[in-house]
């Protein structure tokens, strides 16, 4: 029986998702929204494109949350998107709503299903998705590691001058302006990153990578990114959906890891068909921990917020 995806939230990025997991032919796809006609003209759309591109899954939209029943894999994108001058923080509010009624409705319907949270601030979507759904928290898992660290690679690449696929970077941390990209745990092809680039240059990398989001924002101006965070949605659905044990950094719940306890917080762990199969723990250094503890700071003051509300 093929394997099930359900996609809730139309807009950029769940649509893009879409199309990169039917070109990568990895299940069924349902593509859900509130708004009538956006999600069944998407779908129809990239269902068209199969004959072409030669992926053959079924890819449909919908308002009715049945038609998302018995997911492998639910993804949730749906969310109000950042604007200019708008950190991810600001937007808890709206989207504690959406995460909410999205959750309630998804989850009883496919009991057994990953869930990936894509919504801002993501650290505290993905804590909210799992209270309630009431999921395993090993099942319900941010995707927001994947993509930094995709960035974190393409601007190692670029000031390298060496392919992307040769340079393999490791961050943690919330996905914020506080995340920890790690220099010590970055190659190029198993060759430490500093004996390419200067510590200066690695300065400022990090930095970029860290306002990674905020640049893609303030050069559209009328939105946010999408083809990378789709993108790296899809690797880890792919993860999942093929058992592959891939070691990537998630959003992950932690209980005593890194000194930290009940919170969502970015680490390496290993991706399988049950979410998370294990949360590795490296050995930080004094430099390493103390920006760590400064980004769960970040997390949990978001988190606390999102519980009074």
């Amino acid at each position: 029986m093929r394997k099930k995806i359900s996609i809730i939230g139309a807009g950029f990025v769940g649509s893009t998702t879409a199309h990169w997991l039917a070109a990568k032919e990895l299940g069924d796809i349902v593509l859900l929204d509130i708004v009538e006609g956006i999600p069944q003209g998407k779908a129809l759309d990239l269902y068209e494109a199969s004959p072409i591109e030669g992926f053959d899954v079924r890819v449909i939209g919908t308002n009715d949350y049945a038609d998302t029943a018995n997911s492998d894999v639910i993804v949730v994108t749906s969310g109000a998107p950042r604007k200019p001058g708008m950190s991810r923080e600001d937007l808890i509010k709206v989207n504690a709503d959406i995460t909410r009624a999205c959750i309630s409705q998804a989850a009883p319907l496919s009991p057994n299903a990953v869930i990936i949270m894509v919504n801002n601030p993501l650290d505290a979507m993905t804590y909210l998705a799992a209270e309630v759904s009431g999921f395993p928290k090993e099942r319900v898992i941010g995707q927001a590691g994947v993509l930094d660290a995709a960035r974190y690679r393409t601007f190692i690449a670029m000031e390298a001058g060496v392919s992307v696929e040769d340079v393999q970077a490791m961050l943690m941390g919330g996905h914020g302006d506080e995340m920890v990209p790690l220099p010590r745990f970055s190659t190029i092809s198993g060759i430490p990153v500093s004996e390419f680039i200067a510590p200066d240059r690695m300065a400022q990398i990090v930095e970029r990578t860290r306002k990674g989001g905020g640049e893609i924002v303030n050069l559209l101006k009328t939105g946010s990114a999408y083809y990378a965070p789709a993108a790296a949605t899809a690797q880890m659905v792919e993860a999942v959906l093929k058992d592959k044990k891939r070691v990537m950094p998630v959003s992950a719940y932690l209980s005593g890891q890194y000194g930290l306890n009940d919170i969502y917080f970015g680490v390496p762990v290993i991706l399988g068909a049950g979410g998370v199969e294990k949360i590795i723990e490296l050995p930080l250094n004094e430099e390493e921990m103390a920006l760590l503890n400064a980004s769960a700071k970040a997390v949990r003051a978001t988190l606390d917020t999102l519980k009074t509300l």
